[in-house]
């Protein structure tokens, strides 16, 4: 049986989930948008999800708003803060760290004359770097309408300083806008400083396909799609009832799980010590991880393997039955230089990460496993 170590890519939806969505496209499948009973009962199942999001979220069920996933979240949020011509001329600030569902929108914004993006400095150990951006927030001189930061990076797991980001947005009135795809379930950014955060069920043991946005009232959102008035006009289109059962047995499941999921750092720890063991005869060789130890979610490894290609580690390992990556999935298999280890490392090592990210059902032998793939694959 293939040892599963890409839970940063997607995780196994859980039992109940399944159920549920079953139930839900049974019993339920009718259009939520209907006055008649078919679509009240889907109706039903939409709130109920919503509520469950809410709770999980800190915030008001009539705060979220339903999305396809994180990416359309991310867009939804940022395109919001610089929709008016009252934007042009202001500021977004955010950095290289971010997922590309945040820069490339940022790019974009800037070539459509949108906003003016401004770069913060990344640290070697993974986190912002909290002078940058203060310098950043003074030359702004007011101009600042949305900061972006993430709470766990999607690459090293390493967890930003989003209290201290958060008092300095403020201090000088930006608003703040928090990826926290990968966050919920592992850690807890309910209560971090945040206007909008983001969220995807399928990185929490949901279905793929279903996410949400979530914003403290009078954020101002706008919509990017246009059509129907469904989320208060603000994302057109038909929930799916199903999906939305799961995403609600998956946020229920995720207000209690950070617990457990504290528990796969000894997974982990036990993983990378046997991983930079294993090449100290040979320094030129031997791995290093990536980010800050003590700043890291539980269950993200990324190491830098000298002489290899991120992508080519991760094949052979997947020919030893072993499903790790190099990278965020969204752009697996290429060889470009992963932009969130460019920012921190430089050029030369930013091909040659791969990253293991454990889950709840990660068992010690599995990692005995992985490491022994490891051992036969990086020793030949």
């Amino acid at each position: 049986m293939n040892i599963y170590l890409d839970w940063n890519a997607t995780t196994p939806p859980l039992t109940d989930v399944l159920n549920a969505m079953r139930d839900a496209a049974t019993r339920a499948w009718g259009n939520p948008s209907s006055i008649h009973a078919h679509g009240r009962a889907a109706r039903a199942i939409v709130e109920d999800a919503r509520g469950a999001v809410g709770a999980l979220c800190g915030a008001s069920a009539r705060d979220v708003f339903f999305t396809s996933g994180g990416t359309e979240a991310n867009n939804l949020a940022i395109r919001s803060a610089f929709r008016s011509s009252a934007s042009r001329g202001q500021w977004l600030v955010t950095s290289r760290l971010e997922h590309p569902s945040v820069t490339r929108v940022a790019e974009a914004l800037e070539t459509e004359g949108a906003a003016v993006v401004r770069w913060v400095h990344v640290r070697s150990d993974g986190t912002l770097d909290l002078e940058d951006f203060a310098r950043t927030l003074d030359e702004s001189k007011g101009r600042v309408a949305l900061v972006t930061a993430q709470a766990v990076n999607h690459e090293t797991g390493v967890v930003q300083p989003l209290d201290e980001i958060g008092k300095l947005a403020r201090s000088y009135g930006a608003r703040i806008h928090v990826d926290a795809v990968q966050a919920w379930g592992k850690i807890d950014p309910s209560a971090l400083p945040w206007d909008t955060v983001s969220l995807a069920a399928h990185k929490f043991r949901g279905p793929k396909g279903i996410g949400a946005l979530v914003a403290r009232p009078g954020f101002g959102l706008r919509p990017v799609l246009l059509g129907g008035t469904q989320e208060k006009g603000l994302r057109p289109g038909t929930v799916d009832s199903a999906l939305a059962a799961g995403l609600g047995v998956a946020a229920r499941h995720a207000r209690t799980s950070p617990a457990r999921w504290s528990e796969i750092a000894t997974l982990r720890d036990t993983f990378e010590s046997a991983l930079l063991t294993m090449l100290a005869h040979d320094p030129a060789r031997a791995p290093y991880v990536v980010g800050d130890p003590a700043r890291r979610a539980p269950h993200v490894s990324t190491l830098v393997w000298p002489g290899w290609i991120g992508v080519e580690l991760v094949a052979a390992l997947d020919l030893e039955g072993v499903s790790v990556s190099s990278g965020a999935a969204c752009s697996a298999g290429t060889v470009e230089p992963s932009p969130v280890l460019l920012a921190m490392l430089g050029s030369g090592d930013a091909v040659r990460g791969v990253r293991a990210s454990f889950g709840d059902e990660t068992t010690m032998d599995d990692v005995d496993r992985a490491v022994e793939a490891f051992r036969r694959v990086v020793t030949r």
